[in-house]
């Protein structure tokens, strides 16, 4: 009724104006307010349409490009999220957990008038590199007639947050910081806890404050969804998984990788590769490409996932504060045999800004390679096989080289003092595993490749008969999963130390450096009193 009386008054006034022979620009104002007021209803009109219901949302409003379309289990979400308030979806790389976190970005700011939509995640650089870029993507994507406005404006939509006026808003919060999160008010409030595994439960609890208001007996309403690939059973992500109680009210979703490669968003092929890769039973295939959760038996593990893990998000801070390095210390050679790749681990302090590998293990090749990567720094190269004639050739021309044996005895200790290896090569992999474990103020830095954290988490351990600590030989370790773990001993020997090396190692160093090399060094960590080593 109240448009029929309306539009009859609308073109009444304007022909009045007409009459009066009031010229083009004094009825702009008119037809302007007009279009402002029909174009206000179309999107107050869409908001009561869309309001409840994001899946609808998400299919009238996105302009998915030719074959794409939300799948199954996307759609599920959408649909369940109105009805059951918290969700929690834990899938494999892949399988489109940051676009449905997009979409219902959207869907909240869009479709309420009092509004904020809180995204959160376990790394500030999740919500800048990967959330937030594709809330942009899909904004761009939306058909914006069918919601009555238009595109976003630069005043509404910047990097990290969407402001439509003063009550639709969207925006980026830093996990650490669970009073900003808490301190969120509005007739609706949407939580998005993206890479949720390894965000704090204070966090968490921060976003009860809006739960506490919302309800079928208040006139608030409160959402959460929570996604992320898994990892350690531990954690809050986790014991909303397993049902623990006080979390009954959360509603869970596991998408399988079945679900994710017959949607076309996970490739089998790389499923296949990833179980030759890792094993199937592993921890980092389980987290990534089952999407389960599962870890690392510390008891045997040298190197726990969680643990690369987090020195991945180290390279990753490191990167973005602009990748800056410091002179390189060392270079790590694995020299390729019987068809293995040669890999050359530069290191500089305790990052590891990249590996560079190749086919070809041929003496003078690999001399090249290390001649190209050196940039001043010592190189420590796998001495057994092929490696022995690249040894002999660098120190030839004068390029401080240490010979790594993998089976040499060493006298290094554990960190304790207490604990000596049966060789070389458990010293190495224990002093990797101690500089990477977080109790004791990890800061080496590396970068995030598959094949290097599969290699890194594969190597087992044990105490031998004579109490020693031995860690599983390269030639074991391919037998039990099938392939070398190349990429992995590179680093390892970059990060080698002088208290793990003989004196005839040292004497042989000592002849291609001795500027940068001291005859007496006080005992550290190694536990062998004074002894002789190289100044980093």
């Amino acid at each position: 009724m109240g448009r029929s009386v309306e539009r009859p008054l609308f073109y009444m006034t304007l022909a009045n104006r007409l009459l009066e022979g009031l010229p083009k620009q004094a009825l702009a104002p008119l037809i302007d307010r007009r279009l402002g007021q029909l174009a206000a209803t179309k999107y107050h009109s869409a908001l009561s349409a869309y309001a409840a219901d994001p899946a609808a949302f998400i299919h009238d409003c996105v302009d998915f490009p030719a074959g794409e379309h939300p799948t199954p289990y996307q759609t599920e979400v959408l649909e369940r999220l109105p009805v059951e308030k918290r969700i929690a979806i834990r899938a494999p790389h892949s399988a489109g957990k940051t676009a449905l976190a997009a979409w219902l970005t959207l869907w909240g700011v869009l479709t309420a008038p009092d509004v904020k939509v809180v995204t959160t995640a376990s790394a500030w650089r999740q919500l800048t590199r990967f959330l937030w870029p594709e809330i942009h993507k899909w904004a761009r994507r939306l058909r914006w007639a069918r919601l009555g406005r238009g595109p976003f404006s630069q005043d509404e939509a910047l990097d990290l947050n969407l402001k439509l006026g003063t009550t639709q808003q969207a925006f980026a919060a830093a996990s650490n910081n669970a009073a900003f999160i808490e301190g969120a008010q509005a007739q609706r409030i949407i939580y998005i806890f993206d890479e949720a595994k390894a965000i704090p439960p204070e966090t968490w609890d921060a976003a009860e404050g809006a739960f506490a208001g919302a309800g079928s007996d208040t006139a608030k309403e409160a959402y959460a969804l929570a996604i992320s690939t898994p990892g350690e059973p531990a954690g809050r992500f986790y014991d909303i998984h397993s049902h623990k109680p006080g979390y009954e009210d959360w509603w869970t979703r596991h998408v399988t990788l079945e679900e994710a490669v017959a949607a076309g968003r996970v490739s089998a092929e790389w499923a296949e590769q990833r179980k030759a890769q890792w094993g199937e039973g592993s921890a980092v295939y389980q987290n990534r490409v089952e999407g389960e959760f599962a870890a690392s038996d510390s008891s045997t593990v040298v190197i726990p996932l969680a643990w690369v893990e987090r020195a991945n998000d180290r390279w990753r801070a490191w990167r973005d504060e602009g990748a800056k390095l410091g002179r390189q210390t060392a270079l790590g050679v694995d020299v390729g045999r019987g068809g293995n790749l040669t890999v050359v681990a530069p290191r500089h302090g305790n990052i590891v800004p990249d590996l560079h590998r190749s086919q070809v293990a041929d003496t003078m090749h690999v001399v090249g390679q290390v001649r190209l990567y050196r940039q001043g720094s010592r190189v420590v190269v796998d001495v057994v096989g092929i490696g022995a004639g690249v040894v002999d050739r660098l120190r030839e021309v004068g390029i401080p080289v240490v010979g790594f044996n993998a089976g040499a005895r060493t006298g290094a200790t554990d960190r304790s003092g207490e604990l000596n290896f049966v060789n070389l090569r458990s010293a190495g992999w224990w002093n990797l595993r101690e500089l990477l474990d977080p109790a004791i103020g990890a800061d080496l830095a590396l970068p995030p490749d598959d094949r290097l954290t599969g290699d890194l988490t594969a190597p087992i351990w044990k105490v031998n008969s004579s109490g020693k600590i031995e860690v599983e030989g390269k030639d074991e370790i391919a037998k039990r999963i099938g392939r070398s773990t190349d990429d992995g001993d590179a680093v390892m020997m970059a990060f080698t130390t002088p208290e793990m090396l003989s004196e005839e190692e040292l004497d042989a160093l000592a002849k291609t450096t001795p500027s940068r090399f001291t005859s007496s060094v006080e005992g550290g960590r190694w536990g062998r009193g004074e002894k002789r080593g190289w100044h980093e």
